[in-house]
């Protein structure tokens, strides 16, 4: 009786024929995980009998062969195994045949942490090594390698660093803080830098490390996919996302742009370090998901497969503007509209925007939003706020903690900006985000309740004082700051919208969503919130789907029912009731 949602596969290398398929239950961030075989086929391929099946977990699981797992789950049993936020923080070994409470203890991390993980790296002929990540926050993690003897050391990064694997015998890493090895260079957070890994797995130091990609102002990494002959990087340039692919000689790194379509975004969909061809992607506003395969060695690409327009964008166009935040900050924004559009006030706008954990918010196709608003004459905008990445770290680490309300100042910019150019007035202009941004939508609604006319406040947080009690809050507070904190809490009583309701205000009438099976934000945020403004007198809609977990839709009709409510909503509140 389960609504069991797909949440992902991993397969063991080389073959990729023996997998594990993580299952949840009505879209939770807790999974099931199963053996899953293909080696017969794809007609053939089953469910393993009597294979690894792990319990119903925030489970993190690494293949070390066909007969190995190095997992982090809960273990149950009197001693504590998972964090304050939620997550594993204890790896153990688990041969085929032995029972989970059996499996061999090999890494601990502490209960204060975010979570343990174990990993694997794996260079371009197939040889692998096992290690453990240990978040000690949300955004500093430290990571060890696993000695065949049994023993480890670590691996001589910052804090603030992300490996990405091994291309020519180079751990690659990104780094989100500025770092001096001892004696060498200094490197900047943003950048892109690599050492040698054969020599670091034989002495335990840190060789000489070298910058491979080194990021202008306007620019940020977005990701790294790894294959044969080239590193290809994604990379944000003025929040237009392009792949640069990457060569190491004798001479130093080279590099060349992957030729993709423009002014969208461009990424890796697939990367092995053992394959030759690459599969790339493109999207845009008004661009559907496109697939490529690009040669590596040949430098050929091909595209292979797109999909269908779900709106009619023939009659539009994609603008860029900036606005000014509060403290002189340029902010820019996208606009997406019919080109014939008069610019009169009169226009049914929609701003988005999320502005956290250094996630950036790219170009991006939504054939929802083209066919329910942006055809019936509404007008879209993605605002590009401080917290986000869109501008590397920098850009995300300007609105942590007590130094959060530039977001909130951002997002306000950009929204009066687009009023200023006469797009549209405060009575058609709604506003919309979840998670994070849910957060963002609720210090929209209690600070500036007279510049939207509707808001969507999807999956939020809304009570910032006790946020890091429930679910895996506590692993944010890298980001929001620890209510237990004096300054920190101040800061927070002041933002928190479930704290800042005022009887004496006039509200627009905001939408609620959350979802009864959310195991990442609690529902009980906006249930908080929902039951404030009841006992205020003060206008509300709201929403609660049982299944669905953090995406709030655990399958395609679910998340159509979502759509529906949400732009039915927001056409009555901005298009007249079109």
């Amino acid at each position: 009786g389960a609504n069991w949602v797909y949440k992902g596969v991993s397969c063991l290398p080389p073959a990729n024929v023996d997998c594990l398929v993580s299952l949840s239950d009505g879209g939770k961030d807790a999974v099931r995980v199963r053996e899953y075989s293909i080696a017969d086929g794809a007609a053939k391929a089953a469910f393993v009998p009597g294979g690894f099946d792990i319990p119903e977990a925030k489970s993190s699981i690494t293949w070390q062969d066909e007969d190995t797992l190095l997992i982090a789950t809960d273990w149950g049993g009197p001693t504590p195994s998972l964090t304050d936020s939620g997550y594993p923080f204890v790896i153990k070994r688990l041969k085929r045949g032995q029972a989970l409470a059996d499996a061999v203890e090999i890494y601990r991390g502490d209960v204060k942490d975010v979570a343990a993980s174990a990993f694997s790296l794996e260079d371009e002929h197939g040889q692998r090594w096992f290690g453990a990540s240990r978040a000690e926050t949300f955004f500093t993690s430290s990571y060890v390698l696993f000695r065949d003897n049994g023993d480890s050391v670590k691996i001589p990064l910052p804090e603030k660093a992300s490996p990405q694997g091994i291309f020519a015998d180079t751990l690659i890493a990104t780094i989100e803080e500025d770092w001096q090895p001892e004696g060498q260079q200094a490197f900047k957070s943003g950048d892109l830098i690599g050492f040698k890994w054969s020599e670091f797995v034989a002495t335990g130091k840190l060789p000489k490390v070298e910058a491979i990609f080194h990021p202008t102002p306007k620019q940020a990494l977005q990701g790294v996919g790894i294959t044969k002959n080239e590193l290809l990087v994604n990379i944000s340039d003025n929040v237009v996302v392009k792949v640069m692919a990457y060569r190491k000689a004798a001479s130093g790194w080279t590099s060349k742009e992957v030729p993709l379509p423009p002014n969208g975004s461009a990424g890796v969909i697939f990367a092995d370090n053992e394959e030759a061809t690459a599969f790339l992607g493109f999207d845009g506003y008004l661009s559907p998901d496109s697939l490529f395969t690009y040669d590596t060695a040949s430098g050929a690409l091909a595209q292979i497969k797109a999909l269908p327009a779900w709106f009619d964008s023939s009659s539009m166009v994609v603008d860029q503007f900036e606005a000014t935040s509060k403290d002189g900050t340029k902010v820019p924004y996208f606009v997406v509209r019919k080109a014939d559009i008069k610019y009169d006030g009169s226009n049914p706008t929609l701003v988005y925007g999320y502005g956290g954990f250094q996630v950036s918010q790219t170009p991006g196709y939504s054939g929802t939003v083209g066919k329910l608003w942006l055809e019936q004459g509404g007008v879209y905008v993605m605002a590009n706020i401080r917290g986000g990445g869109e501008f590397g770290p920098a850009w995300h680490q300007a609105g942590l903690k007590t130094k959060r309300q530039v977001v909130y100042d951002d997002f306000i910019a950009v929204a009066e900006d687009v009023i200023a150019r006469k797009i549209t007035s405060k009575e058609k202009l709604g506003a919309m985000g979840g998670s994070n941004g849910g957060l963002l939508m609720g210090v929209m609604f209690t600070q500036r309740p007279d510049l939207f006319h509707a808001i969507v406040c999807q999956v939020p947080l809304l009570d910032m004082l006790r946020y890091h009690l429930l679910l895996a809050g506590a692993s944010w507070m890298d980001e929001y700051g620890d209510p237990d904190v004096a300054e920190e809490r101040a800061f927070l009583e002041k933002l928190s919208p479930y704290h800042n309701v005022d009887p004496a205000k006039t509200y627009p009438e905001i939408y609620f969503e959350t979802s009864t099976k959310d195991d990442r934000v609690h529902p009980a945020h906006a249930r908080k919130l929902a039951k404030r403004l009841e006992e205020t007198g003060k206008p509300f809609l709201y929403y609660e789907n049982i299944d669905g977990g953090h995406s709030a839709a655990a399958n395609q009709r679910e998340a159509a029912k979502r759509a529906a409510l949400e732009f039915t909503y927001l056409a009555r509140k901005l298009m007249d009731g079109k």
